[in-house]
């Protein structure tokens, strides 16, 4: 054969081989899933995310018969700035024409990308996931249709409402909120308004916030972060709420702040999980030593699984060959696991194209269809986020570890522990837990819950004012102690004050000052921070509120008129029918004439007592028997059992009139020198009242008294005098001042006039001060629980007073005599029951025999009863008719 030829049939051959394998390579051409991705390679969180996606590449790489499928992974350093991460994405899309981004967008920053990209028909053709949890959720869609966002992480809602609820149960009502501003859209006023929505829920609020700079854009960060927290110090304010801040800064944060004693007892820290969930790559001697009591927030996931164990130990190997610097503390966070299962939800959408060409729109039909269990948790979207709640873990750092403390979701609220099986969609609470469990330790190594603020910067205790000129000793008092060469102070007011303290879920150290003014002048002192608060028998008036703010009242208050008594002998008409009650008179008729006929019917029916016939001689008897004069003998044991006790009500109630009556008579010839206020004002009357407190200008301003016929009167015991000497002709008190006037000097004078209700008497604060709710709180559970009352009662009692004047006597009713009247009524009730069963028998006997009389006339009934009788009796003796 010709050389040539062979040649020839070679080359033919090898072309048709080469033919072949095309056709074959075109058969099974692969499509491939462009894939760009926007993180600051500098950041912990975004080297995490780094390696987990070219881990996730790796992983899901699809091909069969007929279709194959492969994963490009091209990513763009934004170095934490956003309108860098912004262009790398219009960059990527345009250039690169990716079908899909992965990075920390926010929502705001993909709508820019959108709006940015929108005119390009050649730009259309991609999709957003971002790994970055939105500030705010937008009540409106957002204003672009391509492409969709899909938010693999949870709202930043879940993270604010964990915290409200810790804040919540420790009753912390004012907290200081910190975040890292780095021009970002999210950050400031997004992150701060959702905060205060959680806080608003458990009656809190954010009373300061704090942006600190990106370290990346501080010459000296250590200096920076210094003075800001030198600012936060001064606050009283000890509640502080990280928020959105990255671990590098927050590691420096808190070494800056342990050197600044911010670290100590009083000081509470809690942290997002946005740091939290980074610190196992923390080392261990800085964050244990900075960070003693800190309470972080982390969301939780299973990492018992094989899937888990699988996954950390190749993540720690590529991360310690990608960062050997790093290497000791390589475990993968939430992070990182959530951006490893964004590329296998990318890869799940793609393999459902069937082998389609790869469009925006199948893309997010296919990622919006998702449904599976990925490293972080369930991986399912809802509205473009992800569907499944978080559990977040509750952690308390504290030696050279931290521990769990709680865990907590927003369907069942706090929990000890939860469960997660293996093929369930939610994670499972034990609903019988309600609270945080301990003991927590604080920052400064205590157990004690903080109470969260200061009125200092040295934490110095409370200046609190108590006047010392008041007019009422038994509601402050102050005595010298020679002994310890110190002033005591004491009285009504302080001990319901101290009642009121031992409620508070924490300790107050307080010392009491005396003040020497009057009582406005030592409420202005309170309102310009003289004093931290005001301790008294303070009166709440309205003028004051522009001053200062007032604890719950302890006592209810009005202003009540005091007179001296004058002797009266008019007499009126028909006085002894004052004596009782309409309605014990009319009680009082019915069950003696009830009693009365009772006894009749027995003594006509059972005895036939001749004395007692007719409706005349029932009458007679009941009159008699109210002055125990009747001649009438009962001779019925019967009659007798039922006007005993009768007779012992007759004979209590007279008494009891007798004793009203002559109360009435007696109390009577006294009257009130002054009975109204009109008449004071008419006459232009001097009155007194105490000159240090709201009553003077109560008086003048709303009574409409003249201001010269106001008499200052600087103690109780000056009153009785003025009254005496004529200087005043009547005396104006709070309430409780003038029960306690009346039971010292109980007689002689009388409280007279309309009782003008004021409000009460509480406690006075500064505005805003963090301690008034929490002491309102405490006031009131102090009084329901009958303290107030019975210090009130002691306070009273310590005066000898043997009798008190009241104008007029209530006239007696039917409640003392009820048990008498229900007795003697059962009595005759029962007895009138028995008479009239024994009455109605005797008829009944007699109707019977006459009954039989009228059978036995005739044959076949006489038969008949002869019949049945001698059936029933065994006799057949006929009886005689």
């Amino acid at each position: 054969m010709n050389p040539g030829f062979c040649w020839l049939i070679m080359v033919l051959l090898v072309l048709t081989i080469l033919a072949g394998s095309k056709a074959k390579t075109n058969d099974k051409e692969c499509l491939i899933a462009r894939i760009g991705g926007v993180i600051d390679y500098s950041s912990r969180v975004a080297k995490e995310q780094k390696i987990a996606m070219e881990m996730a590449v790796q992983d899901h790489i699809f091909s069969d018969s007929t279709t194959c499928i492969k994963l490009d992974l091209q990513l763009n350093d934004s170095r934490g700035n956003p309108a860098r991460a912004t262009t790398s994405a219009i960059n990527l899309i345009r250039r690169k024409k990716v079908h899909v981004i992965i990075g920390t967008l926010t929502m705001q920053e993909a709508a820019l990308v959108s709006e940015l990209t929108d005119n390009s028909k050649t730009t259309k053709n991609f999709s957003l996931i971002s790994l970055t949890s939105p500030a705010i959720l937008s009540p409106t869609p957002m204003p672009f249709q391509s492409p969709i966002l899909f938010q693999m992480a949870n709202d930043i809602v879940f993270q604010t409402d964990c915290i409200a609820a810790i804040v919540g149960y420790f009753n912390w009502r004012k907290v200081t909120a910190i975040y890292e501003h780095n021009n970002d859209f999210s950050a400031g006023s997004g992150i701060i308004s959702t905060l205060s929505d959680s806080l608003r829920s458990v009656d809190s609020e954010v009373e300061h916030h704090k942006s600190f700079p990106s370290l990346s854009s501080l010459s000296d960060p250590k200096t920076a972060i210094k003075e800001e927290l030198k600012k936060l110090k001064r606050k009283s304010n000890r509640v502080f709420i990280i928020l959105q801040f990255s671990l590098e800064s927050a590691v420096l944060l808190f070494e800056k702040a342990k050197q600044m004693g911010m670290m100590e007892k009083g000081y509470v820290w809690i942290v997002a999980d946005e740091i939290t969930s980074l610190l196992d790559s923390v080392d261990s001697s800085v964050k244990y030593k900075n960070m003693q009591g800190v309470i972080g927030l982390k969301t939780s996931f299973v990492d018992t699984t094989e899937a888990f164990r699988q996954f950390k130990s190749r993540f720690r190997r590529a991360y310690g060959s990608y960062y050997p610097e790093e290497e000791e503390n390589s475990s993968p966070s939430i992070f990182a696991l959530r951006a490893y299962d964004a590329v296998t939800a990318i890869a799940k959408a793609v393999g459902e194209s069937r082998g389609k060409a790869i469009t925006s729109k199948r893309l997010s039909e296919n990622l919006s269809a998702i449904d599976f269990r990925g490293l972080s948790g369930v991986i399912k979207f809802k509205n473009e986020m992800l569907a499944q709640s978080p559990t977040i873990e509750i952690i308390n750092l504290i030696g050279k570890s931290y521990r769990e403390i709680a865990f907590w979701s927003a369907h069942h609220g706090f929990s000890e522990n939860f469960v997660e099986k293996e093929w369930t969609k939610t994670k499972e609470t034990n609903d019988g837990f309600v609270g945080v469990t301990g003991p927590i330790y604080w920052p400064g190594g205590w157990q004690t819950v903080p109470k969260g603020w200061t009125f200092s910067n040295e934490d110095k205790p409370m200046k609190i004012a108590v006047p010392a000129n008041g007019a009422f000793h038994q509601f402050v008092n102050l005595s010298y102690d020679h002994e310890r060469n110190e002033i005591i102070i004491s009285g009504f007011s302080i001990n319901v004050f101290e009642a009121a303290l031992k409620r508070l879920p924490y300790q107050l150290d307080y010392v009491l000052v005396p003040f020497y003014d009057s009582y406005d002048q030592m409420v202005e002192q309170v309102y310009y921070k003289g004093f931290d608060a005001a301790v008294g028998d303070i009166g709440i008036f309205s003028d004051r509120f522009r001053y200062v703010e007032f604890s719950q009242a302890y006592l209810s208050a009005g202003l009540q008129m005091v007179v001296r008594v004058e002797s009266d002998n008019v007499k009126e008409r028909w006085m002894f029918m004052k004596a009782f009650t309409r309605g014990m008179w009319l009680w009082l008729m019915f069950m003696h004439l009830f009693v009365c006929s009772v006894v009749w019917l027995i003594e006509n029916y059972h005895c036939q007592n001749p004395e007692l016939k007719g409706l005349g001689a029932m009458l007679w008897f009941s009159v008699t028997v109210l002055f125990n004069v009747q001649k009438e003998p009962v001779k019925c044991n019967l009659a007798r059992f039922v006007l005993a006790p009768w007779l012992f009500v007759i004979l209590v109630v007279t008494t009891s009139f007798t004793a009203s009556l002559t109360s009435m008579l007696t109390v009577s010839q006294f009257k009130p020198s002054v009975s109204d206020i009109e008449t004071l004002r008419k006459t232009n009357a001097m009155v007194g009242c105490n000159g240090n407190s709201f009553i003077v200008r109560y008086l003048v301003n709303t009574l409409n008294f003249k201001r010269e016929n106001v008499k200052n009167m600087s103690s109780m015991d000056d009153y009785p005098d003025a009254f005496k000497n004529g200087d005043i002709a009547a005396a104006f008190f709070g309430d409780v001042h003038a029960d306690v006037f009346l039971v010292k000097y109980c007689k002689g004078f009388i409280k007279a006039g309309p009782n003008h209700k004021l409000g009460g008497l509480g406690f006075a604060f500064p505005k805003g001060s963090p301690l008034l709710v929490d002491i309102s709180k405490a006031v009131v559970e102090v009084s329901e629980s009958g303290i107030v009352e019975d210090l009130k009662n002691t306070m009273l009692s310590s005066f000898n007073c043997t009798s008190t004047l009241t104008w007029g006597s209530k006239p007696i009713g039917l409640e003392p005599f009820s048990s008498l009247f229900i007795i003697s009524g059962a009595i005759a009730t029962f007895t009138l029951l028995t008479t009239f069963v024994c009455l109605a028998g005797k008829r009944l006997d007699d109707l019977t025999s006459c009954i039989q009389i009228m059978l036995l006339k005739k044959g076949f009934w006489r038969w008949a009863y002869i019949y049945f009788s001698s059936r029933r009796y065994r006799s057949r003796t006929i009886p005689n008719v």
